[in-house]
Order: structure tokens, then C-alpha cells, then sequence
């Protein structure tokens, strides 16, 4: 009997927090597509296009959704898991950080790509990819802190 119970709360819990990590996760996808497709628009987005070889908007467009999604979620995932682990006390400040460190690591590996053209491409992609991750962050940062304040009510 007092198995089923707690099997029960753990079932519980595991959806409650599918649920929340979900909503992070498309939340800050959102956040990371809309400041794109902002950018995509806009007159500086020609030189990024040629630099990195896009000849469509909408496949490029369609690309930025499917990475912010992967990225949103792991930065969510990671925020979940080591929430007290990470320095601050501010959700805003520990999403930045989580946000940024993923950038980091993209940076390097679109530089391990190509190492013959990595100046241009932490030169072009780092000023491009700072407003996505900083708009992901952001918003992951602020549902986190929103959702928590449900749950402590």
C-alpha cells in the first residue's frame, strides 16, 4: 500500500515537471526563433547568409526553430537539475549563464569546423548568435522564476 502511494507521487512529479520542462523549452524557443526571424530581416542578415552559405530564408528559418528548440530544452534541463548548483540566487542571471555557456560551446565547434575561416566565424556568429541566446535566456530565466512562484504560493 505506502508503495503504491509513493510510485503514485513520483508519477506525479515526473509529469509536473515534464510539464514545466516542456513549457521552458517552448517558451525559449519561441524567444530564440522570433529573434532570429528579426534578424533574418534585417539588412545585416545578407552578409551572415553569404558567410555561412544559406540561400533560403525559409530553410534557414525552419533550422533556427529546430536548434533553439534542442537548445531551449537543454539549457531548461540543465536550469531543473542544477539549480542550486549554479552561482547567483536570480533565475534570470542562472538561465544567462546556461544560455551563454551553450553558445560558448557552439562557437567552438562551428570553429573546429572550419579552421581555416574561424576568425570570420566567431567574428559573424558570435555578434549574430548573442541576441538569440540573450532573448533565450531571458525568457527561460522569467518562466522559471513565473512557474516557482506558482508552486510556493
Amino acid at each position: 500500500m505506502q508503495i503504491r502511494i509513493i510510485d503514485t507521487a513520483r508519477a506525479q512529479s515526473s509529469r509536473e515537471l515534464s510539464k514545466r520542462l516542456l513549457a521552458l523549452t517552448a517558451a525559449g524557443g519561441a524567444a530564440f526563433w522570433i529573434t532570429d526571424f528579426l534578424m533574418a530581416v534585417s539588412p545585416i542578415a545578407a552578409a551572415y547568409k553569404a558567410a555561412f552559405s544559406f540561400s533560403s530564408l525559409p530553410a534557414a528559418l525552419v533550422a533556427a526553430l529546430a536548434g533553439g528548440m534542442v537548445i531551449a530544452f537543454s539549457v531548461s534541463f540543465f536550469l531543473f537539475r542544477f539549480f542550486g548548483r549554479l552561482p547567483g540566487k536570480n533565475p534570470f542571471f542562472k538561465a544567462l549563464i546556461l544560455s551563454f555557456s551553450a553558445m560558448v560551446m557552439i562557437e567552438v565547434l562551428s570553429a573546429l569546423g572550419d579552421p581555416a575561416h574561424a576568425s570570420v566565424y566567431l567574428l559573424l556568429d558570435t555578434a549574430m548568435n548573442a541576441p538569440r541566446f540573450l532573448a533565450l535566456g531571458l525568457v527561460i530565466g522569467y518562466f522559471f522564476e513565473k512557474q516557482n512562484r506558482k508552486v510556493q504560493l
